[in-house]
């Protein structure tokens, strides 16, 4: 089945009973999902432990009419929400508790039958901090998912004859505004003799750019905006010496071709 909606997760976050089963098996065999609850529940702790802080900012109305238009929700439900938060922002400063009251048998059937409205009311306040906190509303990810690095090219590098077992990785993640970065990864047996150094080389080798060194056995180095990977489809680790030699050695580790899509 289909991922269940962000509004069924936190809800159950907040301790309600609104999955299926088959949502609940759904969450269970989902590692997504399962994070996305964890991360939930965490939001609702943490706004739950806030409650008796004091004096908290309340939000401008625009905040709740984004959220509102977020989550798609009904008109009748916007109108519930929109009543909440004005009560809080007017209410009277709390007084000092005093004793108790004792309720009759009919005030207290009166406060059973109309509490259900302040109680979602109070749901739904606590649901849109979790949206502000988390981003629940499935367009808040998209544009999580929009601004995130998208990976547009990998490449498997292999061991040069002269570094038998080496072998590596190569992922090229392109960010929101068109850069790109590459992430080397190698497994190198041996030590270098001097320094290793990460290239982008060209198909026929007759260019190369050098993207700086790598230290250890793992890095990311950002592309300059003039390669054009179209051309530079070689990921090359290469075993420096200190010479002040700024040309390739000549030694390569690993070597492989990026491939696109």
């Amino acid at each position: 089945m289909s991922h269940p909606e962000s509004e069924i997760l936190a809800l159950m976050a907040m301790g309600e009973s609104v999955a299926s089963p088959e949502e609940r098996a759904h969450i269970e065999d989902c590692p997504g999902c399962r994070e996305e609850l964890s991360r939930l529940r965490h939001a609702v702790d943490v706004g739950r432990a806030t409650i008796d802080v004091g004096e908290l900012d309340t939000p401008a109305p625009i905040v709740w009419t984004r959220i509102a238009d977020e989550l798609q929700l009904s008109d009748e439900v916007r109108t519930d929400a929109a009543a909440a938060a004005s009560a809080t922002t007017e209410a009277p400063a709390r007084p000092e508790p005093g004793p108790a009251p004792v309720a009759d048998t009919a005030t207290r059937r009166s406060r059973r039958g109309g509490g259900r409205r302040p109680v979602f009311r109070a749901q739904w306040i606590l649901a849109a901090a979790v949206v502000l906190v988390l981003g629940v509303g499935a367009g808040t990810w998209a544009v999580v998912r929009q601004l995130a690095p998208t990976p547009v090219a990998q490449a498997a590098l292999d061991a040069f004859p002269d570094h038998p077992g080496a072998s590596g990785t190569a992922v090229v993640d392109r960010d929101s505004d068109g850069a790109d970065t590459v992430t080397v990864t190698l497994n190198a047996p041996n030590d270098p003799n001097g320094y290793r150094e990460v290239w982008l080389i060209t198909a026929d080798a007759t260019a190369l750019v050098s993207l700086g060194v790598l230290d250890g056995d793992e890095g990311t180095f950002t592309i300059p905006s003039g390669v054009d990977l179209n051309r530079y489809v070689l990921v090359d680790i290469s075993d420096e010496p200190v010479d002040g030699d700024p040309t390739h050695s000549g030694d390569s580790i690993v070597r492989g071709q990026l491939s696109f899509g």
